[in-house]
């Protein structure tokens, strides 16, 4: 039962209502997923800070239950877990733990209840890209503190669900696009100015080659991914799956299709990369590094085929929305 004496539904049932809390809901995927479960007709906790508004508005925000939290503070008080497991919620979905520890402190509050915890990942587990297009099953070999941090928290979590702790999910998206902020560009930084350049016709300077690639996807298709998930809760429950848009773009391929889009030729220049990390700040240049040497390429086979994950924008798609925003 729920602390309202309502009658719980098992998510996935195809029956009414079910209570979700979604941890970090103002952020890039919460903007598009809370929406989409207060329109499915389930009952909706946003958990946040408070230190901001969602990045596009919706009429759905006025249905929603806040919750507001500080999870960095109420952790170190040991506190966190136990608030979020006071809301007796039938699905917790998680957009912004970011430690092993972390998971830990929640999942110890959520063991033993009948819940279904979704863990945000990253596909940046899979550090560089090896075999293309990269599958779930591939060894993890991450680098850099956050794809290290975030394949720690996919093993510790979908152990647990195996050895039956918890029901649990990880969902790794990619390069997240949408309305309200600035899309990873075909230099691979974030500075805007880059499509200015494009839309100009004048010359854009890319590293090497540009055949490293990237691969995007709209926050409102990982929104998506995530409803899934919960109407699928067996065949979502101790797996990981790819979120991404159908295909990853090489740097020179996004470059050209950017500058088609403005009614432009693609002039592009091209310096190996100790030259032109000069060409550009130190902060772009470190950037433009952690997404070329990733180079990610990931399949949605498995997250189509076990969930009927099916992304409505293609990449350049995506951030053409994002960029006319």
């Amino acid at each position: 039962m729920g602390c309202d004496g309502s009658r719980r539904v098992e998510p996935g049932s195809g029956a009414a209502t079910i209570r979700i809390i979604v941890i970090g809901a103002t952020g890039h995927i919460g903007t598009f997923l809370v929406p989409r479960l207060v329109t499915a007709g389930h009952e909706v906790i946003a958990a946040s800070r408070g230190a901001r508004e969602p990045y596009q508005p919706h009429d759905a925000w006025a249905e929603v239950e806040r919750l507001k939290i500080d999870r960095i503070n109420e952790e170190a008080a040991g506190s966190f877990g136990e608030r979020i497991a006071a809301v007796e919620a039938d699905v917790v979905i998680d957009l912004i733990c970011f430690t092993l520890e972390s998971a830990q402190h929640l999942v110890k509050a959520l063991a033993g209840r009948d819940v279904l915890l979704l863990h945000c990942g990253t596909i940046w587990v899979h550090g560089h890209s090896t075999i293309v297009p990269t599958v779930e099953s591939q060894p993890r070999t991450p680098f850099g503190d956050y794809g290290i941090r975030k394949a720690a928290i996919e093993a510790w979590l979908l152990n647990a669900a195996r050895d039956e702790t918890i029901r649990a999910a990880v969902l790794h998206p990619g390069h997240l696009v949408g309305p309200g902020w600035a899309p990873l560009n075909p230099a691979g930084h974030f500075d805007s100015t880059v499509f200015t350049t494009l839309a100009n016709g004048d010359e854009l300077l890319l590293p090497n080659l540009a055949m490293e690639t990237v691969h995007h996807v709209h926050a409102d298709d990982v929104a998506r991914a995530f409803e899934l998930a919960i109407t699928n809760p067996e065949r979502a429950n101790g797996e990981s799956f790819h979120v991404v848009s159908p295909a990853a773009m090489t740097l020179r391929g996004y470059a050209e299709a950017m500058a088609a889009h403005f009614g432009k030729p693609a002039r592009l220049g091209f310096l190996p990369w100790e030259e032109w990390r000069k060409t550009v700040t130190e902060s772009q240049a470190r950037a433009t590094w952690d997404h070329i040497a990733h180079s990610p390429n990931c399949s949605i086979a498995k997250a189509r085929e076990r969930l009927g994950y099916a992304p409505r924008y293609t990449s350049i798609e995506a951030v053409i929305e994002a960029v006319h925003a």
